[in-house]
């Protein structure tokens, strides 16, 4: 009995499989046909060109790639800058393979990664991209050793190392460049390694938004002990609720030198640039990229001792006299080995913190505050002779003034509109000689009818400022107006030339209109000369002004009256 119940069991069994395939075709081989050519090899991550950043010198980087094959990938080779990373053998979809890589130790500079894929045919395909990671950092300035962007983190990017934090030093929540600043906060600061072989010159430069409470505090130390201060240097503030002086303490060794340096107003509550400069001979303070003191010190700065710089306070070395923790902002703090120039420090002003034009069509802005600088290009112009500076100024720290056989020249591309233009700036006109140029654009002294020329004549109590402009076939004329050479005043002188005309204002006030046959002819004109007649325009006596000129600004538009009064409030 249990024999047929067997039986009976297996016939059902296989009655019920051959009812399941009912209608199914059976399973049959395909030929997968001739290999009709080389695996495809996609590099998704990083792309041609990929820049990596990161504050971190080594850092990971995920390679995201595919390959494709018409018939079967055997192998894949993951190469970076020609060492093999991994090779990939086995494939669950052997046509198509879709991977992340993850490689850890990705150090800055230039990287090539290379894929190549292989197939049963023993086709080959290789791709690879170019690649950088960026350094944290690379020294912009000539000399730099240190530098701390306070954003977020108090790390030196340089040497991508920490700062000590004593106390509980903060972040200002406030910044003048990036996202944020530092403030030391009361019984607080950053200390940070400090090499005392690193010479006798020495620069320090930060933006500080002074907080008169405490009235004084310590701003950068360097010294061995507290029980004297002749060694480093202690730079410190000192005041009341409206005025804080930023002075400067330089240890020789035998002795000490002051530098009573100068004041912010607290009440305008700005953010204010301070550097300062030490050398064997004298120590600068500089606000804004102008001197405001110089001292003379007895000898160069003596390091003996000297291991932490302290950031924020007067620290161990100067907290006596009350130069104890400061509650101000300081952002963006650089240290330099060298004793920086004042024309450097306004460099070093200008790329960290370019100019954004402030008016329609300015392109160029030469404000002469210690240096030539155009600040919409960061370039300086050549300098012809001896040009120097007025010593004194409309705005800012110093004015231009060409002196006898000088000028300044600048390439004029990009600088005028091709049938219009404006020149504006401040003038306080010297009537010796009786005349001159002022600004000059020629092709050459045979004839003036390309470009302009903007100048003055008179005598030792009037001097009349006029233009003259070419049109290619001719020149037209426009005699300006007078400017009383005894009131000693700055004026403030804009000329403007648009395809009919030309006008002159003094102050923003219209003092002669000239009709023009045609538009401004530039044929030939390479540069702009700055301070005299120059080479195309020297003639007639126009030679060097030895008048000064400050804020001069270029525009590729023939500015309205609305404009420039604009201007002057």
């Amino acid at each position: 009995m249990k024999t047929i119940n067997t039986y009976l069991i297996a016939l059902l069994a296989l009655i019920s499989v051959s009812s399941c395939y009912e209608g199914i075709d059976p399973i049959t081989e395909v030929d997968p046909g001739e290999d009709a050519g080389a695996p495809i090899v996609n590099i998704i991550y990083p792309t041609e060109g990929t820049e990596i950043t990161g504050l971190e010198l080594v850092v990971p980087v995920t390679f995201e790639f595919e390959v494709e094959d018409d018939i079967e990938i055997q192998s894949i080779t993951v190469k970076l800058d020609g060492t093999q990373l991994i090779t990939y053998n086995e494939f669950l979809d052997y046509r198509v393979f879709i991977e992340e890589y993850t490689y850890d130790s990705l150090m800055s500079g230039q990287h090539v990664l290379e894929i190549s894929a292989t197939d049963i045919a023993g086709n080959t395909t290789a791709s690879t991209v170019n690649f950088e990671k960026a350094p944290p950092y690379e020294a912009l300035f000539a000399g730099e050793m240190f530098y701390m962007p306070f954003d977020g983190t108090y790390t030196e990017l340089l040497s991508i190392t920490d700062a000590d934090e004593v106390g509980s030093p903060e972040f200002a929540g406030e910044a003048f460049l990036g996202t944020n600043a530092f403030k030391a906060s009361e019984d607080s600061y950053l200390t940070f390694p400090f090499d005392p072989s690193m010479g006798s010159n020495f620069t320090g430069a930060f933006w500080y938004k002074v907080d008169a409470s405490p009235d004084r505090s310590g701003i950068l130390t360097v010294g061995d002990n507290a029980d004297d201060r002749f060694q480093g240097f202690r730079l410190f503030r000192e005041g009341n609720a409206s005025e804080q002086r930023i002075k400067l303490n330089v240890g020789t060794g035998s002795g000490e030198s002051w530098n009573d340096g100068g004041v912010i107003d607290v009440a305008a509550g700005e953010w204010v640039h301070v550097a300062f400069t030490i050398s064997p001979s004298e120590t600068v303070i500089y606000f804004n990229g102008l001197p405001v003191n110089t001292a003379t010190p007895s000898g160069p700065v003596d390091w003996t001792g000297c291991n932490e710089i302290v950031i924020g306070a007067g620290g161990p070395a100067f907290d006596y006299c009350g130069h104890n923790s400061a509650n101000s902002s300081m952002d963006e703090l650089r240290l330099f080995n060298i004793a920086m120039s004042q024309s450097e420090i306004q460099n070093m002003i200008n790329v960290t913190n370019p100019y954004e034009p402030m008016y329609d069509g300015e392109t160029l802005y030469m404000p002469f505050d210690g240096s030539n600088v155009d600040l919409l290009s960061l370039s300086e112009p050549t300098e012809i002779g001896t040009p120097g500076f007025a010593g004194e100024s409309y705005l800012g720290g110093n004015a231009y003034m060409a002196t006898a056989d000088s000028y300044l020249t600048y390439p004029i591309d990009g600088l005028f509109g091709d049938d219009q233009f404006s020149a504006t700036f401040w003038y306080k006109v010297n009537a010796t000689p009786d005349r001159s140029g002022i600004l000059t654009v020629g092709d050459n002294a045979d004839d003036r009818f390309q470009g302009f020329r903007l100048f003055r004549e008179g005598s030792a109590t009037e001097q009349r400022i006029k233009v003259n402009v070419g049109t290619g076939a001719g020149e037209s004329w426009n005699d300006g107006g007078v400017i009383d050479v005894t009131a000693g005043e700055w004026i403030h002188i804009a000329l403007t030339v648009s395809p009919t005309e030309s006008k002159i204002y003094f102050n923003g006030v219209e003092q002669l209109t000239s009709s023009m046959s045609s538009s401004v002819d530039w044929t030939g004109c390479n540069e702009i000369v700055i301070g005299a007649g120059g080479p195309t325009f020297d003639y007639w006596g126009h030679n060097s002004d030895s008048s000064a000129m400050d804020e001069l600004r270029l525009f590729n538009i023939a500015l309205t009256e609305a404009q420039i009064q604009d201007m002057l409030d």
